[in-house]
């Protein structure tokens, strides 16, 4: 199920309609289903609220007025060329795999 902070992308009768953030989910009185506040990410910013089943918030289609409507979770690409990816954490031994790892921290402080 899609959670609070997710980025869904809105179909309106299977085309790509709008992206939104699901800011809020709160249960309804109806078992199954929730009150979703979704900020839509368009100009200008505003908040919609929708009382939804839980199968909606995993992609099941719903209808709205008879118009055919359903949220699809948007998941960030992966780059292969993106350097900061490359790049190996320091472990404790303090081998950084050959770069050299300098704290800010540690510069304030002399």
């Amino acid at each position: 199920m899609t959670s609070e902070g997710d980025i869904v992308l809105i179909y309106f009768e299977d085309k790509p309609l709008a992206f939104a953030r699901i800011e809020e989910i709160l249960p309804d009185s109806k078992r199954s289903w929730y009150h979703v506040k979704l900020m839509m990410l368009q100009v200008p910013v505003h908040a919609i609220t929708w009382i939804l089943r839980d199968s909606y918030l995993d992609g099941a289609e719903f209808t709205m007025n008879g118009k055919k409507i359903r949220m699809e979770l948007v998941v960030c690409p992966e780059d292969p060329e993106d350097p900061v990816k490359s790049w190996k954490n320091p472990d404790k031994s303090g081998d950084s795999g050959g770069a050299k790892i300098i704290s800010i921290t540690d510069l304030k402080k002399k």
